[in-house]
């Protein structure tokens, strides 16, 4: 059933062989690429109408005419092929599925467990941590906005655990009114406690719950004539009547997306309104990779199965269009989420007032990017020119070099490709063993750690290389390229003019002896700008993450037999870190818990 051509594969002959039963296709190339992977209730009937029509679509006829064998799947339910297929989709990436690019884990609030006095945080990525999750968010703006508003409404804390270990006396945000001050014992446990619950309760959408037990607990405070708590409470009350108020939508359900697909010149867009508890969270537009002459149904089909299917699931999904299979997925998203799904396209009132906005979202949306890819297009093309390439280059590399001082220095490596920023192929290098501020050596040991794997055979080789510097780190990359045996690449430097403004920069060209000045006008100069600008901004935000953790975690931290108990009694002894670097053996001795050598121990951590 695999011949070793495309052309000897007879897919008539193929299809009798198959069974009714439902399952998984799979199409590969004589090369053994994987062109499709398709579901179906029933395999026989459904691969047999790639073979047996005598007219196919221009998309299909294109893929056929490439098949060199075809795998199949066998599955119990169609249920089990719908999952199957989102789960290979993902994984294989086939040439001409619809394929959802989601490069980035969504945001969540997280709320830490384990501890008397649980923390407040963003957070992206593993969910590994002990404690609760809250989202996912459409957006970084969401989360941070929902953050603000825990803070005014319920003052639990949001710092780091090391900040809030390390504390002898409260900070800021306690005496602007957004924290208890947990860290040095100014509210109970069992009140802390207390706000984190109404917390849990307002994000799982509990809110007028909250409210219910804020206003009983004010009416018990005043009954007691405890009159400064009780205006205390009234005043949460009203903050969450008014915040109700502002985020409530009319006719929005507890929890439903909104979802409508614009298609245009080979381009779709996928634009998402996320509803929660009546309150919008905002929208998000998804881009995803497009097969010839799909339509927005089979878009929708495929979007509404890889991205449910791997989060949780609201109980009403608005559609634009009716899919295919609808009755399968509804029945695959109920099992999955582990509560009712349903999906509707005939809409009325306030829910197609939504679908309107969100079609609206989705074509200016789409508008906006197929400008900007025109506009990327063509500075691609004038970089070909500028470089005199052959063709235009399909992958650009930029490093840069970030430290303060030479502390802490950090590489950065961020791609380009004709349809932007690839954000899933950043990387940051953190640099160790060189002397501080050898932006040579940084720029060296970064290359060679980034082209090793080039070398290899794994990773992909960029078309063009953009280093921010001048002939000095050009030169760098020249020769780890050379160490590595890494060729057909163009080097290219980027220096700033004499007076630093941008459309002076000068692109220097160490391997072929010149520079070139293209002016303030030219497109290429405006993508070599913005990658490179890209590079820096993605440098120094990597620096100071680094140089943040290093200058939040405590020398004590470090002193064997100094644990969290005896860190905090050294600080709030002798008031802060300061305090405890300014005292002697003597001194240190005297704090509960430090005997002689403890001490000794102490002095000499701090003082080298």
């Amino acid at each position: 059933m695999a011949p070793d051509s495309p052309q000897a594969f007879d897919g008539k002959a193929f299809v009798r062989t198959l069974s009714t039963s439902p399952g998984v296709y799979r199409y590969f190339d004589a090369d053994g690429e994987l062109l499709y992977v398709g579901k179906a209730g029933n395999l026989k009937k459904r691969v047999g109408s790639y073979f047996l029509k005598p007219r196919l679509e221009p998309r299909i006829a294109a893929m056929i005419a490439q098949i060199a064998r075809c795998e199949i799947t066998v599955t119990r339910t169609e249920g089990e092929a719908l999952l199957l297929e989102s789960q290979l989709i993902k994984s294989l990436k086939p040439r001409y599925n619809i394929m959802l690019r989601d490069d980035k884990s969504y945001p969540y609030i997280y709320l830490s467990g384990g501890e008397d006095y649980p923390r407040l945080a963003f957070h992206r990525g593993a969910k590994n941590l002990p404690g609760r999750y809250f989202g996912p968010y459409p957006s970084t703006f969401a989360v941070r906005e929902s953050l603000g508003l825990m803070q005014k409404l319920f003052k639990v804390r949001q710092c780091e655990d090391s900040y809030f270990r390390n504390r002898s006396r409260p900070c800021l945000q306690h005496q602007i009114g957004r924290c208890t001050a947990p860290c040095v014992g100014l509210i109970s446990v069992e009140d802390y406690r207390n706000d984190v619950r109404h917390a849990e309760m307002f994000l799982e959408g509990r809110s007028s719950a909250v409210i219910d037990e804020l206003a009983a607990a004010m009416e018990q405070a005043s009954a007691k004539l405890d009159f400064e708590r009780a205006a205390a409470l009234r005043d949460q009350v009203a903050a969450l009547r008014q915040l109700q108020a502002q985020h409530h939508v009319q006719g929005a359900s507890a929890d439903m997306d909104v979802i409508a697909c614009r298609i245009e010149s080979g381009l779709a867009c996928v634009s998402v309104l996320f509803f929660r508890d009546g309150i919008s969270l905002g929208t998000r537009d998804f881009f995803p990779r497009l097969p010839l002459d799909a339509e927005p149904a089979d878009v929708l089909a495929q979007f509404v199965a890889q991205y449910y299917l791997e989060r949780p699931v609201p109980r009403e999904l608005i559609l634009g269009e009716e899919l295919p299979d609808q009755a399968v997925l509804v029945e695959v998203l109920t099992e999955h989420s582990g509560h009712a799904v349903e999906l509707k396209s005939s809409v009325r009132g306030e829910r197609a007032r939504f679908l309107q906005m969100a079609e609206r979202n989705a074509q200016a949306s789409l508008t906006q990017r197929l400008a900007s890819r025109q506009t990327l297009g063509t500075r691609f093309e004038d970089l070909q020119r500028l470089l005199e390439l052959p063709e235009p280059p399909r992958r650009i590399e930029c490093f840069d070099i970030s430290h303060t001082r030479g502390e802490l220095t950090v590489a950065s490596c961020v791609v380009f490709g004709p349809e932007g920023a690839e954000k899933s192929h950043y990387r940051r290098f953190n640099i160790t063993g060189i002397t501080p501020g050898d932006d040579y050596a940084a720029m060296h040991q970064a290359l060679t750690r980034r082209f090793r794997k080039v070398a290899e055979g794994e990773g992909a080789k960029p078309d063009v290389l953009l280093i921010d510097g001048g002939g000095g780190q050009v030169a760098q990359a020249l020769e780890v390229l050379k160490e590595l045996g890494v060729a057909g690449i163009h080097v290219v430097g980027v220096a700033k003019g004499p007076a630093r403004r941008a459309g002076e920069e000068t692109l220097i060209l160490v391997d072929q002896g010149r520079e070139i000045h293209p002016g303030p006008t030219s497109p290429a100069l405006h993508l070599v700008a913005a990658v490179r600008d890209e590079s820096h901004r993605f440098a120094i935000s990597g620096h100071r993450k680094r140089r943040e953790k290093a200058r939040e975690r405590s020398v004590l931290e470090d002193v064997p037999g100094v644990g969290a108990r005896r860190r905090s009694a050294l600080l709030k002894t002798f008031g802060g870190l300061a305090g405890v670097e300014a005292a002697g053996v003597e001194e240190l001795m005297r704090v509960k818990g430090i005997d002689r050598g403890l001490a000794e121990r102490i002095y000499a951590a701090l003082h080298g």
